[in-house]
């Protein structure tokens, strides 16, 4: 199946000290690069990434860069903004939407999510759901024009019977939103 991928990076950062898209993991790639990365990997085609407004500069290679039209928005309303950027886009069938402050995914768990072939799919670690999703092209599509019903993500997932796949990659789970989170994460994952 081709899929494209959308890193939702658009968050000012505050709890992080500036945005999670441009803070820096130990090998010196930003957030961003890492889910770039991972997303490519994986094969993700086209790979966009919802950006602060007033961003400029730090240019990814293979990144289409979508900057918010304001501030503040919430994670739904980023992700609708970016799907809506991504959904002229024809070659593929589904999206993986990976939040910026979940750098530590690997690609298999991407891989794992696709292969579940399922419209909305949530992965699973441990008993203990993660990010990214993958919402199948028809379910993106109605989540950009906000024709589901929900205030949040966890919501619409609920309402269009999102299935789960269980992975081997803790860092689904690894909620790097401060930099406490990620030292403590560093630290469990070795």
């Amino acid at each position: 199946m081709a899929f494209a991928g959308l890193i939702l990076a658009g968050g000012e950062g505050r709890r992080f000290g500036g945005p999670k898209a441009f803070a820096r993991l130990p090998d010196g790639r930003t957030f961003l690069e890492a889910c770039c990365e991972a997303l490519a990997a994986a094969s993700a085609r086209p790979v966009a990434a919802t950006l602060p407004p007033r961003h400029t500069g730090h240019e990814v290679p293979g990144l289409r860069q979508v900057p918010l039209p304001a501030p503040g928005l919430d994670m739904l309303g980023s992700m609708r903004w970016g799907l809506w950027h991504l959904i002229s886009e024809p070659s593929w069938d589904a999206v993986v939407v990976l939040p910026v402050d979940h750098p530590l995914v690997g690609a298999p768990a991407i891989l794992a999510l696709v292969a579940v072939g399922a419209s909305a799919v949530v992965p699973c670690y441990r008993g203990k759901h993660g990010h990214p999703i993958l919402l199948g092209r028809e379910v993106a599509g109605r989540v950009a024009r906000d024709e589901l019903a929900g205030a949040t993500l966890r919501d619409i997932l609920r309402t269009v019977g999102a299935v789960d796949a269980t992975v081997e990659d803790p860092g689904v789970v690894a909620n790097c939103n401060t930099p406490e989170a990620l030292r403590s994460w560093l630290e469990l994952l070795g």
